[in-house]
C-alpha cells in the first residue's frame, strides 16, 4: 500500500521536475495552484523578482455558504474565475500555468478551465 508520505514525496519530485522548464516574467506571470483537502489557493508570480501580483482563495468567501468552503470543482472554478479576474484588471492575458505536480484532472483541471473562460490564455 501506498503511503500518504510516498504519495507527497512523488508530488514534490514531479513539481520540480516541472519547475525545472517553467518560470514565470511580468510580462507572463506563473499561475500556480495549490489544492490541500479542504481549500484552493492561486497565485500569480513573478519569478524574476520573486514577488506574488495577484492571489485567490476559497477562504476569503467563507460566509457565502457551503459553496465556498467545499473541496469540489465548483470552488475551484470560483477561484479560477477570480484570479482570471484580477489578472485582467492588472493587464495580464498570459500565463504559465504550474500544477504543483498534481495531475491536470479534477479540480485542477476546473480551475484551469474557469480561469480560461473568463479570460486567460496558458
Amino acid at each position: 500500500m501506498i503511503s500518504k508520505r510516498d504519495r507527497e514525496e512523488a508530488r514534490v519530485r514531479r513539481h520540480k521536475r516541472l519547475r525545472k522548464r517553467l518560470a514565470g516574467t511580468a510580462n507572463r506571470p506563473r499561475l500556480s495552484v495549490f489544492v490541500s483537502l479542504r481549500h484552493v489557493y492561486a497565485q500569480l508570480i513573478d519569478d524574476d523578482k520573486g514577488q506574488t501580483l495577484a492571489a485567490a482563495t476559497n477562504l476569503k468567501h467563507a460566509g457565502e455558504g457551503d459553496l465556498a468552503v467545499a473541496k469540489n470543482t465548483a470552488a475551484c472554478q470560483l477561484v479560477g474565475k477570480e484570479i482570471a479576474e484580477k489578472a485582467l484588471q492588472m493587464g495580464i492575458k498570459t500565463v504559465a500555468f504550474d500544477r504543483g505536480g498534481h495531475s491536470y484532472h479534477g479540480r485542477i483541471k476546473a480551475l484551469a478551465d474557469a480561469a480560461r473562460a473568463a479570460g486567460l490564455e496558458f
